[in-house]
C-alpha cells in the first residue's frame, strides 16, 4: 500500500466512523427529546437513523475505505488482505474518529463535549447479543461480496444493523470503536466505562467466530478480503501473494 493511499484510507476511516457516531449518538439524543415517554419509539428512531447513515457513508467512502469497525479490519488482516501496521493505523483512525464523532454529537445538542456515560449494560444475555450481532455482521459483509454483489454491501450492512438493534438483546453495538466512543456521552446511546471491556471482548469473540465461518463457507475468503480492501493478498511473512490489486 502506497503511503498516500494509506493516508487516504486512514482519513476515510476516521471521517466515516466520526459521522457514524454522530448519527448514533445524535439521533439518540434527538429521540430522547422528541419521544421522552416511549422507549420503543426512541429505539426505532435511533435504529433507523443509524442504518440510514451507514448506507450513505459506505456508499460514499467504499471506493477508498469503509469498514468503520476494528473487527472487520482485524478479520481482513487475519485473511491476509492487510499488513499488521496498516491494520493498526486503520483501527486507530476508527477509534479516534468515533470519539471525535461522539464529542461533536454532544456539542451539537448543547451538551458538555464529554460526559461519561452512567448507563451500565452488563449481563450474560447482553454479552451473547454482542457475539451474535458481530458474527452476523461479518458474515453478511463477506457473504455479499462473495455473491458478486459488492456494490450492495452498504444496503446489506445498513439493513442488518437496523434489524439487529431489535433482534439482539444488546441493541447491536457490534463494533469496538463505536463501543468505546459511546462511553463519552451520557445520553440514550451511551454505555458506562465499566461495561465497555466485556462488550469489546464479546465483539472480538464474535469476530473470531465469524472468521472461522467465513473461511469454512468461502474457501477463497482471502481473495474476497483483497477485493474489499483493494490490496493484494499477503503471505504469512507479509509479502504480497498473487500479483496485482483487485479493485
Amino acid at each position: 500500500m502506497r503511503v498516500n493511499e494509506l493516508t487516504r484510507r486512514v482519513t476515510a476511516e476516521f471521517l466515516g466512523t466520526a459521522f457514524l457516531l454522530a448519527a448514533v449518538i445524535g439521533s439518540g439524543i434527538a429521540a430522547a427529546r422528541l419521544s421522552p415517554d416511549d422507549v420503543g419509539l426512541r429505539l426505532l428512531e435511533n435504529s433507523v437513523a443509524t442504518g440510514a447513515a451507514l448506507v450513505a457513508l459506505i456508499l460514499a467512502l467504499q471506493p477508498v475505505s469503509a469498514a468503520f469497525n476494528p473487527v472487520v479490519t482485524l478479520v481482513e488482516r487475519a485473511l491476509g488482505a492487510l499488513s499488521t501496521a496498516h491494520a493498526a493505523a486503520l483501527v486507530a483512525a476508527q477509534t479516534a474518529g468515533g470519539i471525535g464523532g461522539a464529542i461533536v454529537a454532544n456539542l451539537m445538542f448543547d451538551l458538555d463535549a464529554v460526559s461519561i456515560s452512567s448507563h451500565e449494560r452488563s449481563s450474560g444475555g447482553l454479552w451473547l447479543g454482542e457475539v451474535v450481532a458481530t458474527l452476523g455482521l461479518v458474515v453478511v459483509i463477506f457473504g455479499v461480496v462473495r455473491s458478486g454483489r459488492g456494490h450492495t454491501v452498504a444496503f446489506a450492512v445498513g439493513g442488518y444493523i437496523t434489524a439487529a438493534y431489535w433482534f439482539t438483546s444488546s441493541t447491536s453495538f457490534a463494533n469496538p470503536a463505536v463501543t468505546v466512543a459511546r462511553m463519552f456521552s451520557d445520553t440514550f446511546a451511551g454505555i458506562a466505562p465499566v461495561s465497555v471491556a466485556m462488550f469489546v471482548a464479546m465483539q472480538l469473540l464474535g469476530g473470531a467466530l465469524a472468521f472461522a465461518v467465513v473461511r469454512l463457507l468461502y474457501p477463497d475468503a482471502a481473495t474476497l478480503a483483497a477485493k474489499i480492501t483493494g490490496e493484494p493478498v499477503l503471505a504469512a511473512d507479509g509479502s504480497p501473494r498473487g500479483g496485482s490489486r483487485l479493485r
